[in-house]
């Protein structure tokens, strides 16, 4: 159990790792102007989200899932702070999601957001992990 856990938040460190530097990466290509740095941002990004990011997702959510089975909806079903949780990485998945929309959309040159827009967007992650990590520990309800 408490190898599966240890896992879990490996996982999920490599995950938030690309979940916070991804949109940064976004602001910097954002403000690029020259063709050698649109492409190296372009390279950097794909490499983050497909190489760290997305396998960091997979493999914390196999780890999550398998701890749920194993024993955690058994111990916790009825405690509201694990829907709250298993609700906010539904969120995350779908913030996820747009970091994907926005690589592609790099990818096509075809960016219709500035970079303090991306400068907000990357603030969104660090928002979930307060709140898990706190319903995750502290369960407080």
């Amino acid at each position: 159990m408490l190898w599966l856990k240890a896992f879990h938040l490996i996982f999920m460190v490599t995950w938030f790792a690309g979940l916070f530097y991804l949109p940064r990466l976004y602001v910097y290509h954002a403000m690029s102007e020259d063709e050698i740095s649109n492409e190296r941002f372009k390279i950097m990004e794909r490499k983050l989200f497909y190489g760290i990011m997305t396998p960091g997702m997979v493999i914390t959510f196999v780890f999550g899932i398998w701890m749920l089975i194993d024993y955690a909806w058994g111990m916790y079903a009825a405690m509201g702070w694990l829907h709250v949780k298993l609700t906010l990485l539904t969120l995350l998945l779908v913030y996820h999601y747009f970091c994907y929309r926005y690589l592609v959309d790099f990818k096509l040159d075809r960016n219709r957001h500035s970079h303090v827009f991306y400068r907000w967007f990357n603030e969104i992650p660090v928002l979930f992990l307060l709140v898990i990590v706190i319903l995750a520990v502290v369960k407080p309800f």
